[in-house]
């Protein structure tokens, strides 16, 4: 028997964590037969499966006025405890439709009820599954805990309900051991961590002819050495101490490009590295202006190109971040069989370099034998397969697709009763 399965967030839509991996947990669970339907304030799936609702957008301008009023505050007008009851007693009526339309079974909140960019959507779930006890998997990516901008609010009552909310129709599902540690410790609830994943079983894209002259319209040379940092700019990706590897490599076929833009935390860490870039010599490109969510033509008729059109084209990539949830660049990395320079971060030390990677590390700043490594890792072709190689089937071990369908089965099983076909 297969399910209709409901997703909630306030955006599916593009490259963020959500997205990702909200599609992959439904095409493994399609794999079962089960029908994955979405409910967003911004959507890029199917219609005829999506309701989408724009005041669930977490920048819906409602949310963004009570957003301002209670973050950063103390103190909460009667005013704004009146327009989030408001909007949290619409969007429910609203999660009623959904269900209804497309006869859901099982819902899915992936992150909506865990960092609290829209509170009134959250209450909403929350005193929807009060009332109805549909089945429910929370899929949890960053909790409030994990951001001091939440830290002084004047919304302690409604985080304390819904962030998340504790009922006995929820089983609740993290990225990585210290939120399983940390939901236990504050809420007295367990969950089960379910890392993200890729399809580790079947092969990475190749250059076809639309990425084939991606580095010469990307400005690089044949010969040139393509290090790729795949993130954003902002000051957690730790961006300077990929330029400072790039600068003691001493090679000026070196050329360092960043892939993302600086989003929405300020121009000021792009200066800055900007201008490290100056001091290191060392040639860096910005390339967000070329780089979306799908391939396309801009308004001058050049090529847009997504970043796994990057990934083939690369010879090494920098994740030298101070702080990820889980890291899902590093198993981009990974999939395309490129070598990796990570920094030590927290989630990394705990939950992934126990696996037995062979990565170049970081412990936050670069020493001669990091530089002597990559040097390596670029001058040996043997070398440098046998490290991906190595790398790739341990990924495929521990975060490929079978994982995940695996402990969602489980997970499924224990909420509705429902068996795999195991034919």
């Amino acid at each position: 028997m297969s399910l209709n399965i409901g997703f909630i967030s306030t955006r599916f839509a593009g490259t963020d964590g959500v997205s990702l991996e909200s599609a992959k947990w439904a095409e493994v669970l399609w794999l079962d037969k089960h029908v994955s339907h979405w409910y967003s304030g911004r959507s890029d799936r199917q219609p005829g499966m999506s309701l989408c609702i724009p005041e669930a957008y977490f920048g819906h301008p409602e949310n963004v006025w009570i957003n301002e009023r209670i973050w950063g505050n103390t103190v909460r007008d009667r005013l704004v405890t009146n327009r989030i009851h408001e909007l949290t007693n619409y969007l429910k009526s609203t999660l009623y439709h959904f269900v209804e339309r497309f006869g859901i079974d099982l819902l899915i909140p992936e992150n909506a009820l865990t960092i609290p960019m829209h509170v009134p959507l959250a209450m909403a779930v929350t005193e929807f599954l009060s009332e109805t006890k549909m089945p429910t998997i929370a899929h949890h990516h960053d909790f409030y805990w994990e951001r001091t901008r939440f830290s002084i609010n004047a919304a302690r009552e409604f985080l304390d309900m819904a962030f998340p909310p504790f009922n006995t129709n929820i089983r609740h599902t993290v990225i990585n051991q210290a939120a399983q540690e940390q939901l236990a410790l504050r809420k007295g609830d367990g969950a089960t961590l379910i890392p993200n994943v890729f399809d580790f079983d079947n092969p990475a894209p190749k250059i076809d002819e639309y990425i084939r002259d991606l580095r010469a319209d990307i400005g690089l040379a044949d010969d040139d050495i393509f290090i790729l940092q795949p993130t954003r700019i902002v000051p957690r990706k730790g961006i300077e101490h990929a330029i400072k590897l790039v600068g003691k490599l001493n090679d000026p076929k070196c050329k360092l490009v960043i892939s993302h833009e600086a989003g929405d935390e300020g121009l000021e860490y792009k200066t800055l590295i900007e201008e490290l870039a100056k001091d290191e010599n060392v040639d860096l490109r910005f390339i967000s202006d070329r780089v979306s969510e799908l391939r396309q033509y801009d308004a001058d008729g050049r090529k847009i190109y997504t970043l796994w059109d990057l990934y083939p084209h690369a010879d090494l990539v920098t994740y030298p971040s101070t702080y990820e949830g889980f890291g899902n660049a590093l198993l981009e990395a990974i999939y395309f069989k490129l070598p990796v320079i990570i920094n030590r971060y927290s989630i990394f030390i705990q939950d992934i370099e126990p696996k037995g990677f062979n990565l170049v590390l970081l412990d936050g700043f670069i020493t001669n034998n990091v530089v002597n490594t990559v040097k390596r890792l670029l001058a040996e072709p043997e070398y440098r397969k046998d490290v991906t190689e190595h790398n790739f089937a341990v990924a495929q071990k521990f975060y490929s697709y079978e994982i995940l369908r695996r402990s969602l089965r489980i997970l499924i099983t224990s909420l509705t009763g429902w068996t795999p076909d195991v034919k």
